[in-house]
């Protein structure tokens, strides 16, 4: 396989609908949400005890699931990251207007 030239990256990126950002090297805050993902799976995992083999890995796997497809990010609109990967967002937003619009029927405001 040959090396993707930049101008062939570009044209990807561009049909893909993504940018290519670059941040500096070796400065976290650039890189603050990667950042917080290990940290995240450390402090969770260390609360636990493993007795067999598996149970670490089956942790680990749980764990993600959950950060991917069950948790509200605040870094992301509070948004699951699984809705922003696969292009949810706007009907997510436009649900939660409507939602938000909707008459209170308890009397109170």
């Amino acid at each position: 396989m040959a090396p993707v030239t930049s101008r062939e990256l570009a044209e990807w990126l561009e049909d893909q609908q993504m940018d290519h950002d670059r941040d500096a090297s070796y400065h976290p805050q650039a890189q603050d949400k990667i950042e917080r993902w290990p940290q995240t799976l450390k402090n969770r995992i260390l609360l636990e005890n493993y007795y067999l083999p598996g149970d670490h890995q089956q942790q680990i796997d749980a764990f993600v699931d959950h950060y991917t497809h069950q948790r509200y990010h605040e870094s992301l609109q509070n948004f699951i990251p699984a809705d922003v990967y696969f292009g949810r967002g706007q009907a997510i937003l436009k649900q939660r207007e409507r939602i938000n619009d909707r008459p209170s029927h308890s009397g109170v405001c």
